[in-house]
């Protein structure tokens, strides 16, 4: 894939998450890039510089959380719009991820209509 035109980075370690959320937005006519756990993900970010992150929170390596505070700690990454997707919807848990810079979240299990609709109410992408 060209690094330049990642356009969502999905940063999930169940592959079903993966491999859905990928059919479904390349079907709707997005560049999509995928990686199975926080460090890759960190990695990937840093490389495609994607316009809008699918994150999970609970994974291997490195959680979403930290990832989310790593990306928005660096300037050259700062803008990168983060969607948080989790099974972790208690209140303490949103708070966190807000806190670390998330942009948005969505709990699982999550409709994929409405992840389509927040990513397209970002306006980042069209």
């Amino acid at each position: 894939m060209d690094k330049n035109t990642c356009q969502i980075l999905i940063i999930d370690d169940e592959p079903f998450v993966l491999k859905s959320l990928s059919f479904v937005l390349n079907k709707e006519g997005y560049i999509i890039d995928t990686a199975r756990d926080g460090k890759e993900g960190l990695v990937k970010i840093k490389e495609l510089r994607p316009k809008v992150v699918l994150l999970d929170v609970m994974m291997p390596l490195k959680n979403g959380f930290d990832v989310c505070a790593e990306v928005k700690a660096d300037p050259t990454l700062k803008e990168t719009y983060i969607i948080l997707l989790t099974a972790t919807g208690q209140e303490n848990d949103i708070k966190t991820g807000y806190k670390c810079g998330a942009d948005d979240y969505i709990t699982k299990p999550f409709s994929i209509n409405l992840v389509l609709d927040k990513i397209k109410k970002t306006g980042i992408i069209t």
